[in-house]
């Protein structure tokens, strides 16, 4: 079976820089790079099954690259916490897409992003002017788009930094299926699979979730007012985003409404919506008939 290398990228910062890791799929000098971007607390393992379907599906070389985003998973911990934030995503991706490209050049570059990877994508997709060697050629939002439930975003403030001690790494993907049933039906071994990665070794015994608690620190800061002058700029880079764009929402997302959806149909780059019924926020793309959607976007 097909496995991924880990990788690491130096990054610049105000506190002397960091290194972000990623895994990295596929030819390692193909021309075609998918990068595929996680949600908040997660981490680049989470996409090992579109990855591989990616990989394994495509007619020509192709790398499939899915960092752990600072702070998450293999990445170093930033020194300080308030950076834990977009722009500082956004310059670590410029920072492996410029990477990428020296190591072979990057002639055709597709972009998945889940929740925050997604945000992340439409702040380097919107934006002119930033050093990318080619410009983005087809987007995958997983449900997120500019405007954000409040609601969700204090869901998720009730868990987020509270990374736990478990006995077994069995014992933590039970305590974190009961914060992400959202995710919609998974069997056990897929669920299985998708939390060992989030998890580490603790000296002493045990283990715990595999993120800096201080993630949450910046997002405990938002307020209903600093997210609506947020959600503005968001839609003005949404509105300038070129890219084919593919749109996909949990039918039961309680982070992407139905108007916002709609709304990301009918304006910017006319994104193409796809439900999943029984689902929440946010689809794993581990079910197949949601990594097919994408599969068949990417590589067709």
């Amino acid at each position: 079976m097909t496995e991924p290398t880990l990788n690491y990228v130096p990054c610049t910062d105000a506190d002397g820089g960091h290194r972000m890791a990623y895994w990295h799929w596929g030819a390692p000098d193909a021309g075609h790079v998918v990068v595929c971007v996680h949600g908040l607390s997660r981490q680049g393992r989470d996409f090992d099954v579109l990855a591989r379907r990616l990989v394994e599906t495509s007619a020509h070389p192709l790398r499939v690259v899915c960092p752990d985003v600072a702070g998450r998973g293999q990445s170093d911990w930033l020194k300080n916490p308030a950076s834990y934030q977009i722009p500082t995503y956004a310059a670590d991706m410029l920072a492996l897409v410029g990477q990428l490209h020296q190591a072979s050049p990057v002639r055709t570059l597709d972009w998945v992003g889940t929740s925050m990877g997604g945000l992340i994508g439409i702040g380097l997709l919107g934006a002119s002017g930033l050093p990318m060697p080619v410009a983005v050629r087809r987007l995958v939002l997983n449900d997120v788009g500019p405007a954000i439930q409040w609601s969700a975003l204090q869901r998720i403030g009730t868990y987020l930094g509270q990374t736990g001690l478990f006995q077994t790494v069995q014992q933590a993907a039970d305590a974190m299926w009961a914060i992400s049933s959202s995710f919609g039906p998974h069997s056990a071994e897929a669920w299985l699979a998708l939390s060992t990665p989030m998890v580490k070794a603790v000296s002493g015994g045990g283990w715990t979730l595999h993120y800096d608690p201080a993630i949450a620190v910046p997002f405990r800061a938002l307020t209903p007012e600093s997210a609506s002058q947020g959600e503005a700029a968001l839609w003005a880079l949404y509105d300038a985003i070129t890219a084919q764009t593919l749109l996909l929402r949990g039918a039961s997302s309680d982070l992407l409404s139905v108007q916002t959806a709609v709304a990301m149909t009918q304006r910017g780059p006319k994104a193409r919506l796809v439900e999943f019924p029984g689902v929440g926020h946010a689809p794993t793309l581990v079910a197949a008939d949601q990594t097919q959607v994408v599969v068949d976007f990417l590589l067709h």
